[in-house]
């Protein structure tokens, strides 16, 4: 065998064991080492995803109570709700995300009682279309789908927002929660003839399930700075809103304005009362109510003494002012009195004044 005869075979056996390495390589292998010019592959990422959301309410709470509120967009701490009226890029109100949302059927809508209460069964679920039919919202409906411009939608005339939130104890956490549980839009529209506005709740979304939603709408926080965001759920968890208490869950379903009979400050004061209700519990369940109570107490009384003090202290100011004339005549007349009493010759007897003035004399025997 010549030397050309045992290269080429020497050169045949490598290219066949090159083969035999390349095709005993793993798929994952043989593509990375794959030189040849591919498109870069970027990795899918869902463009849903569940933000962290506050922990659940247990449904054995050992102590739980129900508020519902009226959050009026009209105050500053509710504004960020409302604006903008119309979307301005990737930023809406509360009313046209949750619309949205409930096209998209992320969400689903509860049909609003005449009783106000909320009722989150599968029977009670409204669509979309039901509502703007009832509220007279256009959209168009083409093969069986709905669209909806944004201008189309009644975002500035929510201007009202119901919400019922839970106050409770955790037992096995021992620590006290406020939890928004269920929100509900309210319209407000006018007729026809100027007349005021009248108010027309919409419907009501259970919180837990449009919560890793609100997760991902940003809300302007500030009114100074308006590159501090935040978002929705947080706007929310943090109890940043301000209402007044409008019902309350008791056992004859009843509201405060029929509690109270209409009486504008007769239901501030039932408010206030519910309010300080929840405040004492909770003092009372730490037993701050026998320190921070009697500190406040000793403090409102000290207060009151100072008060009385200076009171005091004007009386006996304008006092002798008034009788100046006749104390310093009285002393005056003490003074020569005196003056006569040194004038007078020793005599035996020795002479011991007295703190008032007023001079003791004792015999020698």
């Amino acid at each position: 065998m010549t030397d050309s005869s045992i290269r080429r075979t020497t050169l045949l056996a490598a290219m066949a064991l090159m083969c035999i390495i390349t095709v005993a390589q793993p798929p994952a292998r043989r593509k990375g080492n794959d030189n040849t010019t591919q498109p870069e592959r970027t990795t899918r990422v869902s463009a849903y995803r569940d933000f962290p959301t506050a922990q659940a309410m247990p449904e054995n709470a050992a102590w739980r109570r129900d508020i519902y509120r009226t959050i009026d967009l009209g105050k500053d701490a509710n504004a960020v709700l409302y604006y903008p009226t119309v979307p301005q890029g990737e930023q809406m109100n509360l009313f046209t995300f949750l619309f949205r949302q409930m096209l998209r059927g992320q969400i689903k809508a509860y049909d609003y009682k005449l009783d106000g209460n909320e009722d989150f069964s599968e029977s009670n679920i409204v669509k979309a279309k039901d509502l703007m039919d009832r509220y007279q919202i256009f959209y168009e409906s083409k093969d069986g789908r709905i669209r909806v411009n944004d201008a189309d939608l009644p975002s500035d005339q929510v201007k009202v927002y119901f919400i019922k939130e839970s106050e409770y104890y955790d037992q096995y956490t021992a620590t006290f929660h406020k939890k928004v549980t269920a929100i509900c839009p309210v319209l407000k529209r006018g007729d026809d003839f100027g007349g005021a506005d009248s108010q027309y709740p919409m419907f009501w979304i259970k919180y837990d399930d449009v919560a890793p939603l609100l997760g991902k709408l940003m809300l302007m926080g500030s009114n100074l700075n308006n590159a501090a965001m935040m978002s929705a759920d947080d706007y929310f968890t943090l109890g940043l809103y301000e209402g007044d208490i409008y019902k309350t869950t008791n056992l004859q379903d009843r509201i405060l304005v029929n509690e109270v009979e209409a009486d504008a400050e007769a239901t501030r004061k039932e408010q206030q009362r519910i309010e300080r209700q929840i405040v004492d519990f909770q003092d009372h369940m730490w037993g701050r109510d026998s320190v921070a109570m009697a500190k406040a107490a000793a403090d409102a009384a000290r207060a009151d003494s100072i008060a009385a003090a200076e009171g005091g202290n004007t009386k006996s100011r304008s006092t002798s002012r008034r009788g100046s004339t006749t104390v310093s005549s009285k002393s005056n007349t003490k003074k020569s009195s005196s003056t006569k009493r040194s004038s007078t010759p020793k005599s035996k007897s020795s002479t011991r004044s007295s703190g008032n003035g007023l001079s003791v004399r004792r015999q020698r025997h």
